[in-house]
């Protein structure tokens, strides 16, 4: 949020009462905010880039909630929800997840968060006219930082631990290319 802007927020939260555009008549408003972000604003504050009053203004009830990679036990909760709200928005049948499409979906580090977990099950539902979405049906991102994740090594590697390693993730890649096409 630029600085011309948080200025205008907290003379609006402080005065109750901002000028819409296009008039000179003030109006008298009474809210309450629900702000979020996923910024350090103290951080942002040192920096200069958030006015210290509007965060203080801001934080009368502060909570912080995890990031989707740090719950991932709710993964399974949240698609069901998304896959049963978009096929009623969308006048479809909501779709099942396999276990092993859940269990690569819980390996993802979900740098979008619960945004990006979201649009991929619109697009499930957009997209995937079958019952049954599998491994192979998830976004080749999904796939490609999954597999890399569940493939790298934790402790040294026997020949025979290496080769199934490198078979997996080869066969994993094939299956991506060729849903692609």
């Amino acid at each position: 949020m630029s600085a011309k802007t948080q200025a205008k927020v907290l003379r609006v939260l402080e005065e109750q009462r901002f000028t819409p555009v296009g008039t000179n008549s003030p109006l008298k408003v009474d809210v309450r905010v629900i702000a979020s972000t996923n910024k350090d604003l103290e951080r942002e504050i040192e920096v200069g880039n958030f006015r210290e009053d509007l965060y203080y203004r801001l934080n009368v009830i502060p909570f912080q909630i995890p990031p989707l990679r740090e719950r991932r036990e709710d993964i399974p909760v949240l698609t069901g929800y998304f896959l049963q709200d978009f096929a009623r928005r969308y006048g479809r049948r909501p779709p099942e997840l396999t276990s092993k499409a859940v269990e690569m979906l819980e390996n993802y580090p979900w740098p979008g968060n619960v945004r990006e977990l979201r649009n991929v099950m619109e697009r499930f539902i957009i997209m995937y006219p079958q019952r049954r979405i599998d491994v192979f049906d998830l976004p080749e991102s999904i796939l490609r930082k999954t597999i890399l994740t569940e493939t790298a090594p934790e402790s040294p590697e026997t020949l025979q631990s290496a080769r199934e390693r490198f078979e997996r993730g080869f066969i994993m890649e094939k299956l991506a290319e060729c849903r692609a096409r």
